[in-house]
Order: C-alpha cells, then structure tokens, then sequence
C-alpha cells in the first residue's frame, strides 16, 4: 500500500465513520502556545471534529477548519456555536491556504500522504507578517498507531523555514500521559512554534 493510499481522504472516512463520535478536547500543546496570543484570522489545517478550532472561536479567533473527512466535517459544524468558523472540505495534499493571509497557521498530528516537507511549507506561506505557525507531530520514540512512519523530529518540521524570515520560539519535544482505550500510555509531542518576522 502507498503512502498516499495509507493516509487518503477513504481512510480518514472510515476512521471517523467508525468512531463513536464523543470527541475530545483541544490539544494541550494548542492551548499552551496560543492561549496569550490576540485572536485574529486562524488556520486550523486537519481540524478532524473540530475540538480545536471550536476551542479558538470561543476566544475570539475568525477560524478556517479543513479536513478532507466529510463525517469529520459534519460533526465538527454540529457542534459549533459562535458562529466563527468556516468549514472547508479539501485534501491538504494539495490544498493550500491564501499566502500570508492567517495570523495562526495550526496543524496537530497531520499525516499527510504526500511530503510532510512540503505540507508545513505551503502552510506556512499562508501565515501572515507577525504571524504564528504552530506544527505539532507525533516524535520518534512514540507508540503511535502508524509508527514510524508517522514520527517527525522538530528538526524535520523547521527545515524549511527560512532563517532570514521566520523566528522559531518553540522546537522541543514535550512528553505527556494519556489514557487510550482504558489503558495509560505515554505521548511524545514534536513541537515547532515559529513567528514571521513583519
């Protein structure tokens, strides 16, 4: 099976299909990073059902969510309240934000079935002057579902950010324990926050 076959838009289907659809919350290293951050224009890129970019447009953020799940979609819009968020179905493979547009570009635990290289490249050309871009992965040394070969190093994640334009606040790799269907296991988060210099 490819890569592109493994993590296509009929996997991510199936996946939230066959979820029970409880949700979960925002993601710790999202609300760690942005919480001090002015609300503006945010870019939720793999937005899944929707618990981070709901999680924005209650602080005020004007949040465009992507996924290439329809289910995910649906269940995301049917949660959300504020009236800020503006649902959009694509591939992030190939889809790509306006340029320099977003104030926060954000993506947690994207598996895209391309290049990741190439992913965090276009969207980061859609953060704006001053802007945020926020990448969290899954790092070497987790059990996640699909290791290896969803792991990605900080290193990985700032390779293309071009030193003269972009200044990385955060590179580091955070540890956390979750509990996973009734048992508690261990998270290894890759972190990048980087801010574009205006």
């Amino acid at each position: 099976m490819s890569v592109s076959e493994e993590f296509g838009a009929a996997y991510w289907e199936e996946r939230y299909r066959h979820a029970d659809g409880s949700g979960h919350g925002p993601n710790p290293q999202l609300m760690a990073e942005v919480t001090d951050l002015p609300p503006g224009t945010a870019l939720d890129a793999g937005c899944g059902e929707g618990a981070d970019a709901r999680w924005l447009a209650e602080r005020g953020w004007q949040v465009t969510a992507v996924d290439i799940s329809p289910t995910a979609l649906d269940r995301a819009s049917r949660r959300e309240h504020t009236g800020r968020v503006d649902w959009v179905r694509a591939d992030l493979t190939s889809w790509a934000p306006a340029e320099r547009h977003f104030d926060l570009v954000s993506a947690h635990y994207v598996h895209p079935a391309g290049a990741l290289e190439e992913l965090v490249d276009r969207l980061a050309a859609g953060v704006a002057p001053g802007g945020t871009l926020l990448i969290v992965g899954h790092a070497p040394g987790e059990s996640s579902p699909h290791a290896p070969r969803s792991h990605v190093t900080t290193e990985q994640l700032a390779a293309g950010l071009d030193a003269t334009e972009w200044d990385v606040l955060v590179a580091e790799v955070r540890v956390r324990p979750v509990r996973h269907d009734g048992h508690q296991t261990v998270l290894r988060d890759a972190v990048l926050r980087a801010r574009r210099r205006s």
